[in-house]
């Protein structure tokens, strides 16, 4: 099936003729710009054979253009109504095995054995699951090759800050990959028209991470000590890590003081280089003091 002209009419006429509604609950809102489609094309450059995986395809737009560039493309789509739909207009695609279509929630998904190594990611990513996603993507291995991702613009100046404005999600995702912000869109590209504005994030995994495999114990020490921080993220440092380690006071003066970070800054003015240099400089961490819980992302 042809790709139909891409508009906020075009859109709403698809899903009338259709009988398709967007789901808030699910965070559908129908890209509707065609140059934006083209600058998530443009950075996915994706090329003939190459293997793409789709988080959302909703109603096929960027599916489409993938699989024009001659890209493999397996695409997750969790509304029913909305597979179907892809189904009737990317019939051949399916028939000849470019395309794969993975019915079901992205969460429940073995996300990094959909698809056979090496891989890239493009997707306009549902909202409410930005954090569990790329925690999947980028924890887990293999990890895909490249990601160009819609995400709502709040969480994309937050995956590209720098010290100063970071979160547990910023250092998280800056510890895997280079985060580039390269380009922002705004709410009237989407039918129907979310209530924030969007941004196009591209990040490139580094080869290798300093503390070895992903989920390797001395990873899972630093990502404790990180979250430890980041519960009282506005707190001196100091104070923070004392309350929610198993470490004493003088303890963690001594490592914040081998580490050469004042004990009165704020956690999030630390960028990843500076947890490293702290896990480095404290003792094994031990258990937390209040349990482990988890913190916003």
């Amino acid at each position: 099936m042809p790709t139909p002209p891409l508009d906020p009419l075009a859109v709403r006429r698809v899903l009338r003729a259709e009988g398709l509604r967007a789901s808030h609950a699910r965070s559908q809102n129908f890209l509707a710009d065609p140059d934006v489609l083209q600058a998530i094309l443009d950075l996915a450059a994706a090329r003939p054979g190459d293997r793409i995986l789709e988080i959302g395809p909703g109603l096929g737009i960027l599916t489409g253009g993938l699989l024009e560039s001659g890209a493999v493309v397996t695409a997750i789509e969790l509304d029913p109504e909305l597979a179907a739909y892809l189904r009737r207009r990317l019939g051949p695609a399916l028939a000849d095995g470019r395309l794969r279509l993975v019915e079901g929630d992205a969460l429940d998904q073995p996300l990094l054995e959909l698809v056979t190594a090496p891989f890239a990611v493009v997707a306009n990513l549902p909202y409410h699951i930005t954090s569990p996603i790329l925690h999947r993507l980028l924890g887990g291995s293999p990890r895909p090759d490249r990601l160009v991702l819609m995400v709502q613009a709040e969480v994309a100046e937050r995956l590209a800050a720098s010290p100063g404005r970071m979160s547990y999600l910023s250092a998280f995702v800056q510890y895997h990959a280079e985060v580039e912000l390269r380009l922002r869109v705004p709410a009237a590209a989407f039918e129907p028209a979310p209530k924030v504005e969007s941004a196009v994030v591209q990040l490139r995994p580094r080869p290798s991470v300093p503390l070895g495999a992903p989920g390797s114990d001395r990873e899972d020490e630093l990502w404790r000590l990180v979250q430890a921080g980041f519960r009282e993220r506005r707190k001196m440092l100091r104070n923070v890590l004392t309350r929610q380690l198993s470490l004493d006071a003088a303890t963690i003066d001594a490592g914040l003081e081998r580490a050469g970070i004042g004990g009165e800054r704020r956690p999030q003015t630390l960028g990843v280089s500076d947890w490293l240099t702290l896990l480095d400089a404290l003792p094994a961490l031990g258990p937390d003091r209040r349990g482990r819980r988890e913190v916003p992302a």
